[in-house]
């Protein structure tokens, strides 16, 4: 058996923030989910619907990894990943982290891990691994999942060899502290306008508040979208809320990270945008009820009132973002 000692291993809201968490504590760097979220400009918003898709799917942030990326570039941290078509070698390059004192971030396909509660394959989910022994491996995931888990050697091959949509090839990756890293606090702003220039100038209309107000005309006809309402509406309705992205579409954690820099920088506009997400939180919880309840009862006037809501949502998070783009000469509270 091979395990890196001192881990903390605690479990939050989302998999790739709690996996970020175990890696950085690791290294003394200790910041609290919300804050690890925000400064990896993680919010953005996915309407997305294809002809080889079953149902339409909302997402709530940047794409699988993206956080992890923009995190270590606005902290200055070495990301080091590695990936491989080769299952010996993908286990190599893990076993050779444990071995050396390191826990190492995984992304792999969730629909194959032996504690996994919900069997649906999504491949961008992420895992910190810590340890191993003949049978098993040692992983810290969500607070929903367990926090501090294991699974079969062979149910974990199988997860990071699954192929399909936003899946990595054994993706396996670490961080490393150079000297005299920019200090966290100093790099809120600039993550702040990142995050909402790109959810104001989204490429396509599926994304940002252009994203949200298209959902609001579509998800109006949900009910014949679908063979069975009674699975897909209520499961849609599931991701929305407890699926790994900290209630409400992430709107959650995005408050939390902005009421935690209200406490840091004195803005008016961080005020306004804080106030903003708080009121739109809440909002993305009532629709994810009406989408559930529609399922249920196959009354498409639930879907009505969601789509209203969500018509609303595209403009309370267009003024928040509006607001938290003009940070740019904000400082830190002395």
């Amino acid at each position: 058996m091979s395990t890196v000692t001192d881990i903390d291993a605690r479990g939050t809201r989302h998999c790739e923030t709690s996996a970020l968490g175990v890696l950085l504590r690791h290294h003394g760097i200790d910041l609290s989910e919300p804050m690890l979220f925000g400064l990896g400009a993680g919010l953005s918003f996915i309407y997305w619907d294809g002809r080889n898709m079953d149902f339409p799917f909302l997402g709530g942030r940047v794409k699988p990894f993206d956080l992890t990326r923009n995190l270590a570039g606005r902290l200055g941290l070495e990301l080091l990943v590695q990936e491989t078509t080769s299952p010996r070698k993908a286990w190599d390059n893990v076993v050779a982290s444990i071995d050396a004192g390191r826990p190492v971030g995984l992304q792999l396909d969730s629909y194959y891990l032996d504690y996994f509660g919900s069997k649906i394959h999504f491949g961008g989910h992420v895992v910190a691994l810590y340890g191993y022994d003949d049978d098993k491996a040692y992983l810290v995931d969500t607070d929903r999942q367990g926090g501090a888990v294991s699974t079969s050697l062979t149910g974990l091959a199988r997860a990071r060899a699954a192929r399909g949509p936003m899946t990595a090839k054994h993706r396996s990756f670490a961080l490393a502290v150079p000297e005299n890293p920019p200090a966290p606090l100093e790099r809120i702003v600039p993550a702040i306008t990142a995050c909402a220039d790109a959810f104001l100038d989204p490429p396509i209309a599926n994304l940002g508040h252009r994203g949200i107000e298209k959902a609001g005309k579509l998800v109006r006809t949900w009910l014949r979208r679908t063979d069975d309402p009674r699975r897909d509406l209520p499961r849609a309705a599931l991701l929305m809320e407890h699926a790994g992205t900290g209630g409400a579409l992430f709107r959650n954690l995005y408050r939390d990270f902005l009421a935690e820099c209200t406490d840091l920088i004195d803005s008016g506009h961080l005020r306004t945008g804080h106030a903003l997400y708080a009121e739109a939180a809440a909002l993305w919880t009532e629709v994810a009820a009406l989408i559930g309840k529609a399922g249920a009862s196959g009354d498409a006037s639930y879907l009505d009132r969601a789509g209203s809501m969500l018509e609303g949502l595209s403009r309370i998070e267009r003024e928040a973002m509006q607001a938290l783009s003009r940070l740019g000469s904000a400082r830190l509270r002395t």
